[in-house]
Parts: C-alpha cells; structure tokens; sequence
C-alpha cells in the first residue's frame, strides 16, 4: 500500500468512529431526558377519580365586564396589523343598553291581546258576527282570499264572548271548531303607497258574501272615507320614513379587507344574513341597526376572504325601532370601535367628517320623529309600524 492509501483508511476510521461516538452521545442523553420526564407520578384521567380541590379546573369563557370609563381607552387603541385578526372588545354598555330593551319588548307582548296590534287608524276592519258558531270550513275560504288585495290581511276570531281573541290563521283554523265572532283587518298602507279604492270595495264585497252564506251580520266601515284615511296616513308615512346613517371611510384610499370586517362584526354581535348585511338584533329578532357595504356589493359569506372596501355604513331604521334613542347610542357606539380599529373615518352621506354635534343632530332628529309617531298613535318598532314600514 501507499502512503496515500494508508492515510485514507486511517482518516475514514476516524470518522465513523466519530459518527459512532456521536450517535452514543445523542442516545444517552435521549434516555436521561426520558428518565426525568417519566420520574413524575400522573393522574391517570379516566380511572383515577376526579380531584375537586385542584386548583387547575377549567375556567369557561366570559364576556368582558369592562367598567364604561375603560370604553374610551378602547377607542383610543391602534389598529391591528392586516394580517392578524381584529381583538375586539363586546361593548358593555351596548349590550346592557340590547338587554334592556329586550325585556321590555318579551314583557309588553307578553300581556297584549292581537286586538291591540290591529286598530282602525291602519286598518280597515270589519266585524262578522253570528249567533250561531261559524264553521272552519267556511273560514277557510276567507283565508284562501287574503293575498287578493293589495294589501296584508289578518283575521281574529274569538270562539265565544267570553273567550279571548285569536289571530286566525290556516294552520289554527284546521284545529278549531269555528269562530262566533270574526274581525277583518286589512292594512291601509305600506312603503308601496295606500291601498286602493278598489281594493278596498273588493274585499267589503267579499265579507259581505260571506256573510250572507253564514247567515251572520257584517259590520263594514264606508269606503271612501277608508280611502281618505289611507292616503293620509300613506303621507304621514312618507313624512317619517327616515334612515339615520353612519359611514366609515377609508383614510388616504386606503380599502379595509373583508375578512377583518367580518371579525369585528361578529365580536360585535352582528350576524351576516343571505341579502349581504350584516344584521344586530334583539332576543326577539327585531333587527335593531345593520352594517353593510359603502360600495354597491353586498357582504356575501363567500366573498368575504377576497372582499376589500373603501368603507361601511351603519344604518338604522327610525320607525322600526322601539326605544331609538338608546339604539342609536349603541349604534354610535359601535361605529367608533369600528372607526378606530379599522383606521377609518367617521363621515355622512356627503362624505363630511361626522363630529360629536352632527351626531347629536341626528339623534335629536330620530327623537322628534319617535315622538311625532307617538302623538299619532303609532308607536315605533310596534307590530303596526312593523307592518307599515315594510
């Protein structure tokens, strides 16, 4: 052999000596770490019972119960980078503001007879009655009718004097004996405009052919004075049918991305509906305020990830909303959460930047409607403004 090849063999027994030496190393040190980390003893979970005083139990989720003097601290908080989500606080007093309107809504509809919800300022109503109980077979055929004029229809039946008032409807008529007494209540207007006249002698007719097969009594009001009534109260409509809105643009041309809309709005306790907007409601489901595109795409779920925008717009419903006043608070509210933490700015439909003045304005203007409606007897966010501004 040569020298070369002598010094080659001698060099490659080092190495894999080496790599043995190395590998030994590697193992021992496995088995020491091994050896400390199973010298402990453990609970087993499923056999060993179940240790109430230890201190490491699962604490489960709450909201936060921030004090409102930190809500200002909140405002004041940078916007996030784009690429993390949103950490958005659920503002406390928005939510005891929703909480309080709640109960007041599941406690007065609670107590109230439909009689209430149906009165002669928004309807036109008849009374059918008879002496004798009038079958379900034949009111069926009244409800059969009650998409042929322009207008919603409802029918109450009360089954005896002394029993109370019922809405009747297909699927409780097939479960009832019939109905003694009977009121018609067709709807004077909508956001479509009055009913009209001809619509209205249409539907006397058919009640008073009802009657005459029942052999009962008709009670119908004149119909143009009814008609009179709906034009008035068409404009009446026309003149409190208000939208207050607030819009967050974009600083600089800047956009804002879908998916840090979406998750600030469900922090905040909006829900996404199928038309795009995204909808803030009440335990009852009424919904209070919406937020949705400034642009003229809608927020669809599946367009959400690739979405940009150069702004949002809060909107809120004034003859729609029992207690506007404090939604619109909790509206506001929201709206600069959402202002600081997508870096936007708050402004109105002319795009002129919104201060704490031109907020009140609005608010101001969203009371006097409120009120306007209530001296005429049609209370905001009630089943009739419900109905009538639809």
């Amino acid at each position: 052999m040569s020298d070369l090849q002598i010094s080659l063999i001698i060099i490659g027994i080092i190495v894999i000596a080496g790599v043995v030496v190395f590998n030994w190393l590697q193992q021992a040190r496995y088995r020491r770490n091994m050896q400390a980390a199973f010298d402990h003893e453990h609970d087993d979970i499923l056999l060993d019972d179940p240790n109430t005083e230890d201190p490491f139990q699962r604490i489960e989720p709450k909201f936060n119960k921030a004090p409102p003097d930190l809500q200002s601290d909140r405002l004041g908080q940078k916007e996030p980078p784009l690429d993390e989500s949103p950490k958005v606080p659920i503002p406390p007093a928005a939510h005891t503001t929703n909480t309080f309107i709640q109960s007041n809504i599941v406690s007065s509809s609670s107590t109230t007879s439909p009689l209430l919800d149906y009165d002669s300022n928004t309807n036109y109503i008849v009374n059918i009655r008879s002496e004798s109980v009038i079958p379900n077979t034949h009111i069926a055929k009244l409800l059969q009718r009650k998409f042929d004029f322009g207008k919603p229809v409802y029918w109450l039946g009360q089954p005896d004097k002394d029993e109370p008032w019922e809405e009747i409807t297909n699927e409780s008529n097939v479960d009832s004996d019939g109905y003694g007494h009977i009121k018609g209540c067709l709807q004077l207007a909508d956001r479509a405009g009055p009913i009209s006249e001809v619509n209205l002698s249409k539907f006397r007719d058919l009640v008073l052919d009802f009657a005459s097969q029942t052999q009962a009594t008709a009670e119908c009001p004149d119909i143009v004075s009814t008609h009179e009534k709906a034009v008035a109260l068409d404009k009446f409509c026309a003149d409190v049918d208000v939208m207050i809105g607030i819009n967050i643009i974009s600083k600089d041309d800047g956009a804002f991305v879908g998916t840090k809309i979406r998750a600030l709005a469900e922090a905040s306790g909006f829900k996404l509906d199928s038309d795009g907007l995204f909808k803030y409601r009440d335990e009852s489901n009424n919904t209070l305020f919406t937020l949705s595109n400034y642009e003229s795409s809608p927020f669809l779920p599946e367009n959400m990830k690739s979405l940009t925008t150069h702004g949002v717009t809060f909107l809120l419903d004034v003859p729609r909303v029992a207690h506007g006043e404090r939604v619109f608070d909790q509206m506001t509210h929201l709206a600069k959460i959402f202002s600081n933490t997508l870096g936007g700015i708050m402004v109105d439909d002319n795009r002129v930047p919104l201060s704490d003045s031109g907020i009140q304005r609005s608010k101001q203007q969203l009371i006097e409607i409120q009120n306007i409606m209530k001296n005429n007897h049609i209370l905001a966010g009630s089943p009739s403004a419900l109905r009538l501004f639809v």
